[in-house]
């Protein structure tokens, strides 16, 4: 079977957006990275996987890293359909897990408040893992991950060997006393193996059907190695 028939034949991945749009109580904006979305989206949808946009609160998330001079942010923000398909992102709390084949969650600093909070992260990450699908996050989108719990209630990422943003950058970044934990940290606390690279390098670890990626520069890699196991399945 070829990759593109394997690739029609799967459902969709939905890809998780934060829907936190500040800094902790300094008011400064932030959201999801664009990046985040845009790199890994652009993995997948070139192999033929579809994906769907979601929301911690549904409708029009806010966005950061609107760095235009990386080509494929530009040519998604230029799409019109594109936009009008995030300005409308489903509200993760409506979504039914066993349409999708995977679960990602891109980064940005927003993903620190509302992603470990949410009962539907919790929910929707499981039931999707726990059939077998693929998990993905980057960046700060491991956050989403600290607090989910399997039905035998063992937390996800419990023995996993995990990447994602690291202590020493959000030191580098001047926010490590913003948010409202160290998210590699927490991730150790949790029982995971994190394992970092040298600040603002790319690092994408896979372990079994558990996808993660460091920062920013890993957003590609993050997609191109779910892309790979969910092709590989067919």
């Amino acid at each position: 079977m070829t990759s593109t028939a394997t690739a029609h034949s799967l459902k969709p991945v939905l890809m998780v957006l934060t829907s936190h749009g500040t800094k902790g109580t300094t008011g400064e904006p932030t959201g999801f990275y664009l990046g985040e979305l845009t790199h890994p989206l652009a993995e997948l949808e070139a192999a033929g996987i579809p994906c769907e946009l979601a929301s911690i609160q549904g409708g029009d998330p806010p966005v950061d890293g609107l760095d235009f001079q990386d080509e494929v942010n530009a040519r998604y923000w230029a799409d019109l359909a594109f936009r009008e398909t995030l300005s409308h992102s489903q509200r993760l709390g409506d979504v039914d897990a066993s349409k999708y084949s995977a679960i990602f969650f891109a980064g940005g600093h927003g993903a620190m408040w509302d992603f470990p909070a949410s009962a539907d992260v919790s929910r929707v990450t499981r039931e999707i893992y726990e059939a077998g699908g693929v998990v993905g996050a980057v960046c700060h989108g491991p956050a989403a991950l600290v607090n989910v719990k399997l039905s035998n209630g063992t937390y996800l990422v419990a023995g996993k060997n995990v990447s994602a943003f690291t202590d020493d950058e959000e030191r580098a970044v001047r926010l490590d006393e913003v948010v409202p934990f160290l998210l590699a940290s927490t991730l150790e606390q949790r029982g995971a193996h994190h394992h970092p690279a040298p600040d603002w390098t790319a690092k994408v670890i896979v372990d079994g059907r558990l996808v993660t990626g460091q920062n920013p520069q890993s957003a590609a890699g993050v997609g191109a190695a779910m892309r790979d196991l969910l092709l590989s399945r067919g």
